[in-house]
């Protein structure tokens, strides 16, 4: 009972998944074309057929699908763009990165989410685009933030890095903004075996901007209307995308049955552990199943001498980070995130997650936490 369980079984589902992924990767190895070869434009088809929009531009990463979206809408030194403090570090970095300010919004106290309620007081002069994180596999407000942008005439840029496969009203996550934005990293719900991202639009100008800049700025071969970035995805990784595809919707449907199940079955906690809330109108590809507990070095520590792995993502909100120091943001400028860090955990999750190891870890949660909180 004290093995060691998997935080994100990839080896499993590369094993029901394994001759079609193999032979995949052999016909790739076998034409040669390993950047932007026929597997690449394949992909993006079926990428913009599922999300529901006109183009889908593959890329290298999703943390270089945030650079390019934000390049294709002009942003750089001197602009503001708003975002949130509870999410991971490439959010605002690849704003900083463009010479722009990340100007940080705290988050909703049920999903995690940025507050869209508080967006629109921090819109000025600078201000060019509002980029909200899908966090842990559910949208933000699409519709009110999308409301805000559309009177300020902004961008709306979607992190959807964890929510790829979600629905809100009916509408896929990335196919929500101006622009949608992914990523294929592999502990992702839909994983390649290395970096790689997508980025998702219905207009067909920004669409070829983001393009040309993921190919050095060009329209055609040595010839760079623009400044651009080494940003393609190389054809092995779409083709390991193709071959995840074919079950994709049966991992996000089991992923849901997963997710309710957690919830139901540590129901019995009560107040000690606070399980995910799932907006109505949302639906949740539970790319972390992250629960909120008190004294979490404590109770992680348990869990993982029982052999049951955690994650905090994320203990540390931007604003707070060393690399962002110069904007003067200390403990207490955005108390929720704050909060939530400090309380946050996560626990094993993936399609793969069979019902008997879903009960070790729960007994164990519950143990663990009943243990901390009465201190015996």
């Amino acid at each position: 009972m004290n093995s060691k369980i998997e935080f994100i079984d990839l080896k499993k589902q590369y094993a029901a998944l394994k001759g079609d992924v193999d032979a995949r990767i052999a016909r790739v190895l076998d034409h040669g074309q390993y950047i932007m070869g026929p597997e690449v434009v394949e992909l993006e088809k079926r990428l913009a057929a599922y999300v529901g929009v006109e183009h889908c531009i593959s890329a290298s990463s999703g943390t270089d699908t945030l650079l390019i979206a934000m390049m294709a809408l002009g942003i750089g030194p001197g602009d503001e763009v708003i975002t949130s403090p509870f999410t991971f570090i490439a959010t605002g970095e690849m704003i900083a990165l463009l010479g722009a300010k990340p100007v940080f919004v705290d988050i909703d106290p049920r999903t995690y989410n940025i507050d869209p309620t508080l967006v629109e007081e921090k819109i000025t002069s600078k201000t060019r685009a509002i980029m909200p994180v899908s966090l842990y596999g559910q949208c933000a407000d699409m519709e009110r933030l999308n409301a805000i942008a559309g009177q300020h005439h902004l961008g709306v840029i979607e992190d959807g890095a964890q929510s790829f496969g979600a629905m809100r009203h009916g509408r896929r996550s990335c196919g929500l903004s101006t622009i949608g934005s992914t990523s294929f990293f592999p502990s992702k719900p839909l994983g390649c075996y290395g970096d790689a991202g997508a980025l998702f639009t219905n207009d067909g100008g920004l669409a070829k901007s983001m393009r040309e800049i993921r190919a050095h700025g060009q329209d055609r071969r040595y010839h760079h209307p623009r400044i651009g970035i080494n940003g393609r995805m190389d054809t092995i990784q779409a083709a390991v995308v193709l071959a995840k595809l074919e079950r994709f919707d049966w991992e996000v449907a089991q992923r849901a049955e997963i997710g309710l199940r957690y919830c139901k079955l540590l129901a019995a906690a009560g107040e000690r552990v606070v399980t995910p809330f799932v907006e109505t109108g949302n639906t949740s590809v539970f790319a972390q199943f992250t629960i909120l507990v008190d004294q979490r070095d404590a109770v992680c520590k348990r869990l993982n001498d029982a052999g049951i792995p955690t994650a905090v993502h994320y203990p540390v909100p931007l604003h707070l980070q060393p690399a962002f120091a110069n904007l003067d943001q200390g403990p207490g400028s955005f108390p929720l995130a704050e909060s939530i860090a400090r309380r946050v955990m996560s626990l094993p999750m993936g399609p793969d997650l069979d019902a008997a190891t879903q009960d070790r870890i729960v007994s164990a949660v519950l143990e663990a936490t009943s243990i901390v909180h009465t201190g015996t």
